[in-house]
């Protein structure tokens, strides 16, 4: 009589072929991104370090360079951007933080080695800057072309770009992080 192997048993918040614990995946990118927004939000921190001020600093300079190179006359200072038309104000939640956030926390949570890790943040982080440069210089350049559709593009299509973007690279991350990395992590 041929014995039948065993099936993995179904346990609630694990997904059986894989083992990963999705509460536990849940959990943790949980806390970690209350850890980011606090480090982001509280304005004793942000005294001390504003890391969101900071990143839009970088952001809105690298575009306004971009847009120069696309024949797009932009002076910046802070966070804004100032060109022929129009003035852009680039805050949290547009300048890219947001998206990068909720990539690298998906990154921590999920089980892998420190280096498949790192290694991720850091190409995910490099993907999703090179996107959103790309989407202030074009939302930028819609703003000075095409004022009529501006702000159905900065509403509608800019800002959910950036979380599919960063959803699809954390995609991509799964790929390579993925079961082969579960016994070392």
């Amino acid at each position: 009589m041929k014995k039948k192997s065993e099936q993995p048993k179904n346990i609630p918040g694990r997904v059986a072929s894989s083992g990963i614990s999705i509460r536990r995946f849940a959990v943790t990118y949980l806390l970690l991104m209350g850890v980011f927004f606090f480090i982001i939000g509280f304005a004793p921190l942000q005294r001390i370090i504003d890391v969101n001020g900071g990143y839009t600093r970088g952001v809105v300079t690298v575009t306004s360079w971009v847009l120069r190179i696309a024949d797009i006359p932009a002076t910046c200072q802070g966070s804004i951007i100032r060109l022929p038309s129009i003035a852009l104000d680039v805050k949290f939640g547009c300048n890219g933080l947001e998206a990068v956030m909720i990539y690298a926390v998906a990154v921590m949570a999920f089980p892998a080695t420190g280096r498949r890790k790192l290694a991720g943040i850091a190409a995910g982080f490099v993907i999703l800057q090179a996107v959103n440069i790309l989407r202030i210089a074009g939302l930028a350049y819609a703003g000075v072309r095409f004022p009529g559709i501006f702000e159905y593009l900065h509403i509608y299509v800019a800002q959910g770009m950036m979380i599919a973007v960063a959803l699809a690279v954390f995609f991509v991350y799964l790929g390579h992080a993925g079961p082969h990395d579960q016994a070392a992590a």
